[in-house]
C-alpha cells in the first residue's frame, strides 16, 4: 500500500486494537464480520469503488456503508468498517485489502486473549511445511474446481481437534477465499502477522536434528541481540543440511549448515 492508504490501514489498526481492548468485544466475531465484508467488496467492484471515491464526501460513504451493513453485522464492525471508508484509500482494492488484514489481526487476537497465540504460531508454520512437502493436498487445496464445501471438510479433516480453533479459522479463510495468493505466501503472511501481535521477529531455522530447549532459548537469545529485537523461532529439522544450522528472518540468511558450507566451497572451485 502507498501513502493515503498506508495512514489509512493504521488509523483503522489502531480504532480495532480499541475495540478489541475492551474485554465486552468479541474478537473472534469481529473477525468472522470483517471476514464477511471483505468478501463482499471484493465480489462487489462497483460497491468498492463507490465507497473509496475520493470525490464522495466522506460521511456520506460512511452512512452509505452503515445502511448496507447494520442490519447484516454487529455496531462494532459497521462503526470500524465506517471509519475506514471515511478515509481516503490510494487504490479501491487497498480498502479490501486491509479489510481482509483486519479480520485476520482480530482472529489472532482472540487467540491472544485465550493465551493461545504461541499455539497458532507454530501450527501456521508447521502447516505450512506440510503442504509444501504434499503436493496431492496443495492440489486438492487449491484446486478451483472443488468445491467450498469440500476445501472446508477437508481442513475440518486435517485441523479439527488438532488444532486451536483460530488455526482452523484462518487456514479455511486462505483456502476458500485466497484472493489471488498462492497458499504459502498467504500462511507466510499469516505468520508474519501473528508475530506482530508480540512485537516480534520470526526466524525459520533448519537443522539437521531437533534442538533442545536449552539450544532454542540460546540460539533465541542471539538473534534477539544481533537483531535488536524480540524472536520466535519457527523450527524445520532436515536431515539434508547435514549439521549445523540455517537461519532465516525476513529476507535475510545465516548459513551455518555443512551442507552450505560443501556448495558454498564447491562454487568458489568452480569459479
Amino acid at each position: 500500500m502507498n501513502g493515503a492508504s498506508r495512514e489509512a490501514l493504521a488509523a483503522a489498526r489502531e480504532r480495532l486494537d480499541a475495540l478489541t481492548d475492551s474485554t465486552s468485544a468479541d474478537a473472534a466475531k469481529l473477525a468472522d464480520e470483517l471476514a464477511a465484508v471483505t468478501a463482499l467488496l471484493d465480489r462487489e467492484v462497483s460497491l468498492r469503488r463507490v465507497l473509496t471515491d475520493p470525490a464522495q464526501a466522506g460521511e456520506a460513504k460512511a452512512e452509505l456503508a452503515q445502511r448496507l451493513l447494520g442490519s447484516q453485522v454487529g455496531g462494532a464492525t459497521a462503526d470500524l468498517v465506517s471509519g475506514m471508508v471515511r478515509s481516503r484509500w490510494s487504490q479501491s482494492r487497498d480498502l479490501v485489502d486491509a479489510l481482509e488484514q483486519l479480520a485476520d489481526t482480530a482472529e489472532l487476537t482472540a487467540a491472544q486473549k485465550r493465551g493461545a497465540l504461541d499455539d497458532v504460531e507454530d501450527e501456521l508454520f508447521r502447516f505450512g511445511r506440510i503442504v509444501s512437502s504434499n503436493t496431492e493436498l496443495r492440489a486438492a487445496l487449491t484446486d478451483r474446481a472443488a468445491s467450498t464445501a469440500a476445501k472446508i471438510e477437508l481442513l475440518h479433516r486435517l485441523l479439527g481437534g488438532r488444532a486451536v480453533p483460530s488455526t482452523e479459522r484462518l487456514v479455511t479463510r486462505l483456502v476458500t477465499a485466497p484472493r489471488g495468493r498462492s497458499l504459502e505466501s498467504g500462511l507466510e503472511s499469516l505468520s508474519k502477522l501473528a508475530a506482530e501481535r508480540r512485537d516480534r521477529l520470526v526466524a525459520v531455522v533448519t537443522s539437521a536434528v531437533p534442538l533442545s530447549d536449552s539450544q532454542k532459548q540460546r540460539l533465541g537469545a542471539a538473534l534477539a541481540k544481533l537483531y535488536g529485537h524480540k524472536m520466535h523461532l519457527n523450527i524445520d529439522v532436515d536431515p539434508e543440511v547435514l549439521g549445523g544450522i540455517r537461519v532465516q528472518v525476513g529476507d535475510e540468511v545465516i548459513n551455518g549448515s555443512i551442507a552450505d558450507r560443501i556448495e558454498d566451497a564447491g562454487r568458489r572451485l568452480a569459479g
